[in-house]
Order: C-alpha cells, then structure tokens, then sequence
C-alpha cells in the first residue's frame, strides 16, 4: 500500500483517497494486511508451544494464572 510522506495509510487530497477507495473496492490493493511483527509472532508461538512438553506448559500456564490473579 503506497504511504504519505510520513508515513500515513491514505492520501491526504480527495482524489487521492478517491482512487485508494476504488482500488480497494476492486482488489488492486490490500488493505488489512498483518504486520511483519504479527505473522512472525504467531509462527513463534507455534513452535514454542511445539518445543514444550505438557508438564511444562501447565506450569508457565500456572505462573501466567498466579501472576494474574496472585
């Protein structure tokens, strides 16, 4: 998605956002793309929890629940 000089998701003039709208309406662009940080976050987690045994889950999901509630 094409950014504004600092950095802003849409056009500032009304034409601009005109075409953003109309490319967004057709496909031409995304315009609810996840973050680098999300996507790899999430793969993280995958292989985290992949690399625990259960016991060890239950007791970080323990300390998470103690430091929550304690």
């Amino acid at each position: 998605m094409p950014k504004g000089p600092q950095g802003q998701k849409r056009p500032a003039d009304s034409i601009g956002n005109a075409v953003m709208v109309a490319q967004i309406a057709t496909g031409e662009v995304d315009d609810c793309k996840k973050s680098g940080r999300v996507i790899s976050g999430k793969a993280g987690s995958k292989a985290r929890i992949a690399a625990l045994t259960s016991e060890q889950r239950r007791d970080q999901a323990k300390l998470a629940a103690r430091a929550r509630w304690g």
